[in-house]
């Protein structure tokens, strides 16, 4: 473990000029190189006691201007678009930085650091986020992720747009497959409809009967036909005969 000096506030770990242990690697890779703290050496703690006040001073400073800001910016509602999935699943994630640049559109200037995200978003849905504009100073902010801008407004309102997908797709369904009572023939319209089936087949038998009666007899023909020519044409000469006896 290695001793620092903290140069200021940090979570968990204590206030400004606090003697604390902390591992190497978080020390030399986060602590020292953003100036939160100084090895805890007896030069350095000298320094740090004859620049103690200056510290305060440019502390409560910006501690005031964070104060601010958080006034404003406590609460906001920033929303971002996502591609997902019927089921909600994104098409990638948002990160510290997403949420970070989505604030700063916003109109208040915040770095990755300073959100505080203990894993990435991978799904649609409302994400309160702790976000530190100061060691001492932190608010709220809901990350809204939507496929939309209108998926974002009723999320907003509390609808999950993900659930009332799903129920629109087997409403529909359901709805396709099986008939409604609406679409169900009542006794009396199944009577109805055959007394007028029954009425359209009388007439149109009237209607067969009368054209038939209308037509003219059709002529015999085949053999019929020839013998009663014949016949007629052997009677032809008697009666011509029998007429010019009797003149």
């Amino acid at each position: 473990m290695m001793e620092i000096i903290l140069l200021e506030r940090v979570e968990k770990l204590g206030q400004m000029g606090q003697v604390v242990k902390v591992r190497p690697g978080f020390a030399r890779n986060y602590l020292l190189p953003q100036k939160k703290a100084l090895r805890a050496t007896k030069a350095n703690l000298a320094i740090f006691e004859k620049q103690r006040t200056q510290l305060e001073a440019a502390n409560l400073a910006r501690r005031g201007d964070a104060e601010q800001v958080a006034q404003k910016l406590n609460g906001i509602s920033v929303v971002i678009i996502r591609q997902a999935g019927e089921s909600g699943q994104l098409y990638g994630s948002v990160t510290a930085r997403d949420i970070a640049q989505a604030v700063t559109e916003a109109g208040f200037t915040i770095g990755k650091g300073q959100v505080t995200l203990d894993k990435t978003i991978k799904t649609l849905g409302l994400y309160p986020m702790r976000v530190r504009l100061h060691p001492e100073v932190a608010i709220h902010v809901t990350v809204n992720v939507a496929q939309s801008t209108e998926e974002a407004e009723m999320q907003a309102k509390g609808i999950d747009v993900t659930k009332r997908a799903e129920e629109a797709q087997v409403g529909g369904g359901d709805a396709a497959a099986a008939p409604t009572a609406a679409d169900e023939p009542t006794p009396a319209a199944e009577t109805e409809s055959k007394s007028r089936k029954a009425k359209a087949k009388a007439k149109a038998a009237d209607h067969e009967e009368a054209e038939s009666e209308a037509k003219p007899p059709k002529a015999a023909k085949g053999k019929k036909a020839g013998k009663a020519e014949k016949a007629e044409k052997a009677e032809k000469p008697k009666r011509e005969k029998k007429k010019s006896a009797k003149e």
